[in-house]
């Protein structure tokens, strides 16, 4: 009776637990190797701070300043963004195409220098929210613009029109061919497909391997309150900035 009991509990640790001699620690551990291996990883430097443009990044080991033979100024980009623009640049060259950069970093008090301008010289006379709409045709408010990041640039132009035709236009159809090659992608593309937010600008680039991670972490963190600190920042909520210009953006840099 005594070695029939013994197979009958033998039977019943087996169908109910599966192997009775495996630890049960060991595949509490493999379960949760498996859920730290999945969660997401956010870059330290990463914060509230940085996608506000609240850094310096003129100091910032991560940011370098691009070779004053292709930029009109000091401008600073992020090391891995500069390295990719360098590689198409040096692939469009191959079609004797050219590319130079006259924008790159702006930081918040960069932004509200242009902001402020606009604000209380260029457009004073407009009604404030028919003031801030018109800034926001071409300007993004401090502490919404893509330029905080490191990773967007402006190539060549900042008018339209140079891009519709002769050289300009040879430039722009190489980019969209080619620039999602090297990571680029154009941030705001034509409105007629109900893009919200910025007016087009076709000279407007952005390192998506790096702004995409930047943009999620702004959506999850940021608010409407984290808008502040320059004048006309009231009607942020009014024109509901975050959704409308923040993720005004080209579609294909939306998708997951």
């Amino acid at each position: 009776m005594g070695i029939f009991k013994l197979f009958i509990n033998l039977s019943l640790c087996l169908l109910l637990f599966g192997n009775c001699n495996k630890p049960k620690k060991q595949k509490t551990a493999e379960i949760v190797s498996i859920k730290v291996d999945t969660i997401p990883k956010t870059p330290k430097y990463l914060t509230k701070n940085y996608v506000l443009g609240k850094f310096d990044y003129i100091n910032n080991a991560d940011f370098v300043l691009v070779p004053k033979e292709i930029s009109n100024k000091k401008i600073y980009l992020r090391k891995k963004v500069l390295t990719a623009f360098l590689e198409m640049k040096n692939a469009a060259e191959k079609e004797n195409i050219s590319f130079n950069i006259i924008s790159g970093t702006r930081n918040f008090s960069h932004q509200k220098r242009i902001w402020n301008y606009k604000w209380n010289t260029k457009y004073k006379n407009l009604p404030p929210l028919k003031r801030a709409k018109k800034i926001l045709e071409f300007s993004s408010m401090p502490s919404t613009s893509r330029h905080h990041w490191g990773t967007d640039l402006d190539i060549n132009s900042l008018n339209n029109s140079y891009f519709t035709k002769g050289k300009g236009l040879k430039e722009y159809n190489w980019l969209l061919k080619n620039a999602s090659k090297f990571g680029f992608y154009q941030v705001y593309t034509s409105k007629e497909n109900g893009r919200t937010g910025y007016y087009e600008e076709k000279w407007h680039w952005t390192y998506l391997p790096l702004s995409s991670t930047y943009l999620n972490y702004y959506n999850i963190h940021i608010t409407l309150n984290d808008i502040a600190d320059f004048e006309g920042s009231e009607y942020a909520q009014e024109l509901n900035i975050i959704k409308n210009y923040v993720n005004g953006v080209n579609l294909e840099i939306l998708k997951p």
